[in-house]
């Protein structure tokens, strides 16, 4: 009586079939833009109220003057913290191709004020319409 031995039972039952590899793939490609998909559609409501205000360049001038000067000079020209003309002249750029991708770089900028993201930039606690005269301001720096 000729019986496999338990090896070549192993290795037959090890064959992945190719469907089940492309199945397999498949479900977790899915699975992984489902879970990217998701902290996209989650919208802070701050931000979401902010980007509504047409923002006033000439306040969001005196709160960068109360506030931001320390770290970005002046004139946003950057000391400790960075230069603000970059930020904004690339905003700015991005705007004529895209419109999307402003709002997306807005975003950026709120959640760099309200969460202070990169050390040490301290963390604010300001209003929507403080925070979208703040933004106004920006986007006029390098117009």
């Amino acid at each position: 009586m000729n019986t496999p031995s338990s090896k070549a039972l192993i290795n037959k039952d090890q064959k992945i079939s190719p469907w089940r590899i492309f199945l397999l793939s498949s479900a977790t490609f899915v699975f992984i833009i489902f879970l990217w998909s998701m902290g996209s559609f989650k919208q802070d409501p701050f931000i979401t109220e902010t980007l509504s205000i047409q923002g006033e360049a000439l306040s969001g001038s005196k709160l960068f003057k109360i506030n931001c000067v320390g770290c970005h000079g002046i004139s946003a020209q950057g000391f400790v913290g960075p230069d603000l003309h970059e930020a904004t002249q690339e905003m700015n750029d991005k705007k004529i191709i895209n419109q999307v991708t402003q709002e997306m770089n807005d975003k950026k900028i709120i959640n760099q004020v309200i969460r202070g993201l990169t050390p040490p930039m301290p963390s604010f606690e300001i209003d929507p319409q403080s925070m979208a005269d703040l933004l106004a301001y920006m986007h006029s720096l390098n117009k």
